[in-house]
């Protein structure tokens, strides 16, 4: 997320005056990405975050469950299980969902921060992200079925408090949707690498 452009109008670091309830959140926003836009600048190799994530940690006896966790915040964890549709307990949720939730919760705070720029203030807020999966890829039922989601979708409604401007609230939806991080990462794809190492303890 950054700067937006002449034509997005807005992007989470950008926007017009705002409303005196957001006031205080949108100059802590524009103070704080002012700085990193000038260190930034400064210092361009600073630009690239690596985020990380590690699981492992879980009972190896149980065979359905895992916990991750973000390693940036080594005290929290996310559980996670496989789905009923494989075998699982259904008392977790599976890895294709926190990957929708993670859509979910990317879109949401993306639509906070640029609103809260925009001096839109927002009274309510709802998103539902779906995504397809045939088990069957993942029984090993047979190679042409898929393994992974074919289709995902993601649902935003916004009710904005007060008669907002149409023009407004239209740079607010085009901002939203061109900065969130996740929905552009799966939109576009990206290379992805996985390495596996195996080791015996005799």
């Amino acid at each position: 997320m950054g700067d937006a452009d002449s034509d997005s109008g807005a992007g989470p670091g950008a926007g017009l005056a705002a409303a005196p309830t957001t006031m205080a959140t949108r100059e802590r926003l524009r103070r704080s990405q002012r700085q990193l836009r000038d260190r930034y600048e400064r210092e361009p190799d600073a630009s690239v975050v690596r985020l990380a994530v590690r699981g492992g940690g879980a009972d190896l006896a149980d065979p359905l469950h895992c916990e991750v966790g973000p390693v940036a915040l080594p005290s929290m964890t996310w559980r996670s299980g496989a789905h009923p549709a494989v075998g699982g307990d259904g008392d977790a949720p599976c890895s294709g969902e926190l990957l929708l939730g993670a859509l979910a919760a990317c879109q949401e705070v993306t639509i906070r921060m640029v609103a809260a720029n925009l001096g839109i203030e927002l009274e309510e807020i709802a998103i539902e992200v779906e995504g397809d999966w045939d088990p069957r890829g993942t029984l090993a039922m047979g190679a042409g079925f898929p393994v992974g989601l074919t289709a995902v979708r993601c649902r935003t409604r916004l009710v904005l408090k007060g008669d907002e401007a149409p023009d407004r609230a239209e740079r607010l939806v085009r901002s939203a949707e061109r900065y969130c991080v996740v929905l552009a990462t799966l939109r576009a794809g990206v290379p992805v690498e996985a390495t596996f190492q195996l080791s015996s303890d005799s």
